[in-house]
C-alpha cells in the first residue's frame, strides 16, 4: 500500500521527496521512458499536460474506466479543466503547481477511499499489517511481538519495499551513525525478524547476495 507511480516530467519531480518523507516508495516515470515500471501500485499520479499520450499513462487511464486500475489522480492546468473527460473514472484531480501538502492530502484520501487504509498510520502488504500509531504488527491476524530494533528494521524495509537496501544504510537508519557494531548486527536481526514474521505461507524479505535486503513489493 506504499508504492506510488508518478507519470510525468519535471512538474511531478518536486513531489517525490515529500512523498518519500511520508513513507511512500515513489517511482517517477518520465513520458516515453522505457522500460515501464512493474509491480503493484497503491496509486498513480498522471500529469495530463505532458503524459496523456504516454502509453503507460493511457493504459492506466483506460483501465480506470473499468475499475481495474489503482486510484488515479490527474494533474491538470486551468486550461485543461474544461477538457477533462467525464468518462474517465479519475479518483481526483489537482491543479499543476499545487503544494506538496495538497498532493499528500489527496493521496491519503484516494488511498483511503479505495483501500480503506490510512496511509499515515497503517501499512499493509499481503498478510502483514503494521500499525505505526500503535507500534503493532500482525501477520494473518496473529499479533507479532518485536523488539524495538526489529520493529524499526521492519518499518524501514517495508516503507522502502521493492528497493534493495544495503547493510550500511540499515545500520545508519535503524541504529544511527554512532553505532560501532558491524554489518553482522543487521544479519542477526534480519534472521530473528524473519523467524517471527515469516512461515511457509508468507515470505516478506529477500536476501540480495553481497548487497543487502529487499522487502517484497
Amino acid at each position: 500500500m506504499r508504492n506510488l507511480l508518478l507519470i510525468g516530467g519535471d512538474g511531478l519531480s518536486s513531489y517525490v521527496e515529500p512523498l518519500e518523507a511520508e513513507g511512500f516508495a515513489v517511482t517517477l516515470h518520465p513520458p516515453g521512458a522505457d522500460p515501464a515500471p512493474g509491480g503493484d501500485h497503491a496509486l498513480v499520479i498522471i500529469d495530463i499536460g505532458d503524459a496523456a499520450e504516454d502509453p503507460l499513462a493511457k493504459r492506466f487511464l483506460q483501465a480506470a474506466q473499468s475499475g481495474d486500475a489503482p486510484p488515479v489522480i490527474a494533474v491538470v492546468t486551468r486550461d485543461q479543466l474544461s477538457g477533462l473527460d467525464p468518462a474517465r473514472e479519475l479518483d481526483d484531480f489537482v491543479l499543476a503547481g499545487a503544494a506538496p501538502e495538497e498532493i499528500l492530502a489527496r493521496v491519503r484520501q484516494a488511498v483511503w477511499k479505495r483501500h480503506r487504509v490510512d496511509t499515515r498510520n497503517v501499512l499493509k502488504c499481503g498478510d502483514l499489517v503494521m500499525d505505526f500509531a500503535n507500534y503493532t504488527v500482525h501477520v494473518a491476524g496473529r499479533p507479532v511481538e518485536l523488539t524495538y530494533k526489529e520493529y524499526e528494521l521492519l518499518r524501514y524495509l517495508a516503507t522502502n519495499q521493492g528497493r534493495v537496501v544495503n547493510r550500511e544504510t540499515l545500520l545508519s537508519k535503524v541504529w544511527g551513525y554512532d553505532f560501532y557494531g558491524g554489518a553482522r548486527t543487521v544479519d542477526v536481526h534480519i534472521r530473528r525478524l524473519r523467524a517471527k514474521i515469516e512461515d511457509r505461507h508468507n515470505t516478506f524479505i529477500d536476501t540480495v547476495r553481497n548487497v543487502g535486503y529487499r522487502f517484497k513489493a
